[in-house]
């Protein structure tokens, strides 16, 4: 009886952090394009030390370009380099229920763009927009 009580006490107490964790855009994401509809990578958001959120490459689902594709048309330190392992998003700040202030990446384009994420259906999903101007496009990518 003893440890049954102690085993409902220990899940009751994991009940905050699961229920946190659907708060915050923090874990790993499924992207999915937004003109194809097709599942391209798998994006593990973190937070940095500084305190704003970033996104790293961490699994290529599908490319024109082969299982290992490259940056070739990223600027500067990214130039053909690996998109796997590649950070494409950061600088994100918490300003109430959205990320905004960031950047994303896009790496088929080489082009930067700012960005902004929106947690959608319960924390099951993120909106992930990129702005030039005052024209975006969001994705929406699924929770993995």
């Amino acid at each position: 009886m003893r440890i049954r009580s102690f085993a409902c006490l220990f899940l009751l107490a994991l009940l905050p952090a699961a229920a946190s964790a659907q708060d915050s855009p923090i874990g790993r994401w499924k992207t999915i394009d937004d003109e194809t509809g097709k599942a391209k990578s798998i994006v593990e958001i973190t937070q940095a030390s500084n305190g704003t959120l970033q996104g790293k490459v961490v699994e290529i689902l599908q490319s024109d370009h082969g299982p290992n594709p490259v940056c070739e048309k990223c600027q500067g330190a990214n130039k053909n380099k690996p998109i796997k392992g590649m950070t494409i998003l950061w600088g994100l700040k918490k300003d109430g229920q959205i990320w905004n202030s960031g950047t994303v990446l896009d790496p088929e384009k080489g082009k930067t763009y700012k960005s902004k994420l929106e947690l959608l259906d319960g924390g099951q999903k993120l909106g992930m927009s990129g702005c030039i101007v005052f024209l975006c496009r969001q994705q929406v990518w699924q929770r993995q």
